[in-house]
């Protein structure tokens, strides 16, 4: 270990690695050839008590799992999944986690390294990754983060030297991933199905496990409840109506919301096939894989309720009282996900639409514009953008292209607005706040991978360097404010494995 890397500040407690053994295997990530830098989050590493003047010197075959931090304790884990609607046994199979770094502030935080070599889950594949996919995960994951929606984040690049193949060879990476945790949906799933070889008790005994360490670190409240489990899946399914809600009103489409795919903690994780809505048509599907459209973005609400009655089942032993009574209280629980979703949905609504006040007519308000932007295809992130500049009584908006439809939408909300205390000006303001200017433009993004993957990282810095701040309008952010050029035809995304 090279003493820089070692002097980083590392301060590692590794919980996880202490619970049972079958829901992990330890693993050493395998060295590669001509480990380099490519990208360093130097404020992320200041946030988890890292010197990122020292990381740098190191982070070539730091990051690339060359070399190991002080107190690390790497495993990769055990979890299960429904990937499309069917339930298979995973893992982490070309991911290990580090440890878990415990920050000035008192938190405890994951850091993994994703594309670090093959593992005990990883079914034949070559745990490696491609570097395309991990800056898109780095930029995605790095925009939402600036967008005020829970993410996993991302700590460095770094190239391993290494082709992978792909459809094609392809420059191979590693990337650094900081999350709350990894539990997931899928590691209940996998501790409930899993053959212990010792019958149901040994999976209750695992399951029980599981759920004291997801509790001590996502849900502390329930530690005190009568049933901890029925208020720790309460806790979750509050958690992801929230989350869900957040990344329909900024137009994100996760791609593949898998059960492994859902984190306990209620952050975004695993940008493999994602991207955002450019013209508005809910039945937006980008990935490639997704022949069916199960994660389409309209669906989003629906699949995410679909995966909270799964993480329900496997949380059934544990729920307090007969199988029946069992029973009933998850369905209970699962029974407010759709309620709290349009609570949030239209709390978030109110706010892009610069509404202070709630009347009953705000939902069909905002489905009505909702409904205009389908018809014409209008630009979803340009639309609300623009809305902040309407507010005032006086501005025209018979814009060019915009046609009557809009115009009567307008005179409804501006009527609406009227009904409530506030200047125009002061609308405008709470608007430009929640109702971001940029976004990461599929195509900007593929510009910049491409350029990346060629060897010229510049267009990656220049593009985090204008997602940084998306509420602001900035000279940084200006070439990256407008959709795809004329005549593109459809965005399509692939999962990067």
């Amino acid at each position: 270990m090279t003493q820089p890397f070692a002097r980083a500040g590392w301060r590692f407690d590794n919980s996880y690695a202490r619970l049972p053994g079958h829901l992990f295997a330890r693993e050493i990530p395998t060295p590669v050839r001509g480990p380099s830098l490519v990208l360093l989050n130097r404020p992320l590493a200041e946030e988890l008590g890292l010197d990122p003047d020292i990381l740098g010197e190191a982070a070539g075959p730091a990051f690339a799992g060359n070399e190991l931090p002080p107190g690390a304790d790497p495993i990769a884990q055990a979890y299960a999944g429904h990937q499309f609607g069917h339930f298979t046994n995973l893992g982490d199979g070309r991911a290990i986690l580090l440890g878990e770094q415990l920050t000035p502030d008192g938190r405890r935080c994951d850091i993994q390294l994703k594309g670090s070599g093959r593992t005990r889950y990883s079914r034949g594949g070559d745990g490696r990754a491609a570097l395309g996919p991990m800056l898109r995960e780095y930029i995605i994951s790095e925009a939402m983060h600036a967008l005020g929606i829970p993410t996993t984040r991302s700590l460095a690049v770094v190239a391993t030297g290494e082709e992978v193949l792909r459809a094609m060879p392809l420059p191979g990476a590693v990337l650094t991933r900081v999350a709350a945790s990894h539990v997931r949906v899928g590691s209940f799933e996998y501790a409930a199905a899993v053959d212990l070889g010792h019958g149901p008790q040994a999976n209750h005994d695992l399951l029980a496990a599981l759920l004291d360490h997801a509790i001590g670190r996502h849900a502390s409240a329930a530690a005190a409840a009568d049933d901890r489990a029925a208020a720790f899946l309460d806790a979750v399914v509050e958690r992801q109506a929230t989350l869900i809600a957040r990344w329909m009103l900024v137009g994100f489409v996760h791609g593949v919301m898998n059960t492994d795919n859902m984190a306990v903690s209620g952050e975004t994780i695993d940008y493999g096939p994602c991207a955002f809505l450019d013209g508005y048509d809910p039945a937006t599907v980008f990935s490639s894989i997704d022949r069916q459209g199960r994660y389409a973005y309209s669906s989003q609400p629906a699949i995410a309720h679909w995966n909270l009655a799964r993480l329900a089942e496997s949380l059934l032993p544990l729920v307090q009282g007969s199988p029946e009574a069992a029973l009933a209280t998850v369905q209970t629980i699962l029974g407010t996900f759709p309620d709290r979703y349009e609570r949030q949905f239209l709390a978030g609504a109110r706010a892009k639409l610069g509404l202070t006040t709630a009347e009953e007519g705000d939902g069909p308000l905002f489905a009505a514009l909702l409904e205009w932007m389908r018809e014409t295809k209008a630009d979803f992130t340009s639309t609300f953008a623009g809305l902040a500049a309407l507010t005032d009584p006086d501005a025209a908006t018979d814009r060019v292209g915009v046609g009557s439809a809009f115009q009567d939408w307008c005179g409804r909300w501006r009527s609406r607005l009227a009904r409530q205390p506030g200047t125009a000006a002061e609308t405008a303001a709470r608007m430009r706040r929640v109702n971001p200017v940029v976004i990461p433009r599929n195509h900007r993004v593929e510009e910049a991978l491409a350029a990346a993957e060629c060897g010229e990282i510049g267009r990656v810095h220049r593009l985090l360097a204008a997602l940084r701040s998306p509420f602001i309008q900035t000279a940084d952010n200006e070439p990256y404010r407008s959709g795809p050029p004329a005549g593109c035809g459809p965005y399509r995304t692939f999962c990067g494995t």
